[in-house]
């Protein structure tokens, strides 16, 4: 099987079970939805193999999971916009956002319900990490965050956690050594978000497909971010501090990128990003080349 014969089929499922809820206005709201690049599948079906179709409905399982959190994450993040298009939450509010992010969860769980307890426990687990990593980058956005040790533990629950689940549990179905593949999923899934931090800095809004820095403006306190503040002196803390959450014009981005260019912040992020991706390759067969090969596009992102 290819690779996008199996997302394919990923997509066939989960619009299968949603039609299965016999709700159209479910079915019509959803079919709006952008699957995204499907990189949770993908990495599935790599380290499957042979044996693909076996992990084809954790799959969508697991999409069905992340797609749920997405819908919650634009409420969250009063994001109008997502993957360059008008939100769920933008075109039919954050009521029906909410609710139907808790009808995919749902029905994820009545699928995932048919599994192994082991299975369950590692999903419904990661579920639960990816909510407090929610909740804690809620409660971190009220102020400026300089912790690192903070950030890095939330990055692993809201983004990292659910990868290396996927990992783990495409390795337990066919028989393989799971710590492995969950350990180079929780590497990547590290490596991923602090490319996105970066990228929401680097990028323009057309490439991004929502404002630029619009992190900082939510209130995220990003790994580059936490960077700089650790350079800059006092006076130069006391500012950027004070755009944190503020609608930034164009003196403060200028100020902003002068001092990511003087201070590095940005490459040294990257460069953190660059080793936890390493880590994760050393960890997988050198015959891997796809799981290899998803790491260096990681790496070369740019949107």
């Amino acid at each position: 099987m290819r690779l996008e014969e199996y997302l394919k089929r990923v997509q066939v499922k989960i619009s299968e079970w949603i039609d299965e809820l016999q709700e159209e206005y479910i079915t019509e709201t959803f079919s709006k939805i952008e699957s995204g690049k499907m990189v949770r599948s993908q990495l599935m079906f790599y380290i499957a193999k042979d044996r693909a179709e076996e992990v084809i409905n954790l799959s969508s399982i697991i999409e069905l999971i992340h797609l749920a959190s997405l819908l919650h994450d634009d409420v969250i993040d009063d994001a109008e916009t997502r993957r360059g298009k008008p939100s769920v939450f933008a075109t039919e509010g954050s009521k029906v956002a909410i609710m139907l992010g808790d009808i995919l969860y749902s029905k994820a769980f009545v699928e995932l319900s048919q599994y192994e307890p082991k299975i369950i426990g590692y999903i419904a687990g990661a579920v639960t990490k990816l909510s407090i990593g929610e909740m804690v980058d809620v409660n971190l956005s009220h102020h400026f965050n300089s912790n690192r040790e903070l950030y890095l533990q939330m990055i692993y629950n809201k983004t990292a956690s659910l990868i290396e689940i996927a990992c783990r549990v495409s390795a337990i179905t066919t028989q393989q050594d799971e710590e492995t593949f969950g350990e180079y999923g929780r590497g990547l899934g590290i490596a991923f978000q602090v490319i996105d931090d970066i990228l929401d800095i680097t990028q323009t809004s057309e490439q991004l497909g929502k404002p630029a820095m619009s992190d900082f403006l939510e209130g995220k306190t990003t790994l580059p971010y936490i960077s700089l503040y650790n350079y800059l002196d006092s006076d130069g803390k006391n500012k950027l501090i004070s755009l944190h959450k503020k609608e930034l014009n164009s003196d403060d981005e200028r100020w902003l990128l002068q001092k990511f260019n003087e201070s590095r912040a940005i490459e040294e992020a990257y460069y953190f990003a660059k080793e936890e991706s390493l880590k994760a390759l050393k960890l997988i067969p050198e015959d891997a080349t796809e799981l290899r090969g998803i790491v260096d596009k990681l790496m070369q992102r740019s949107s």
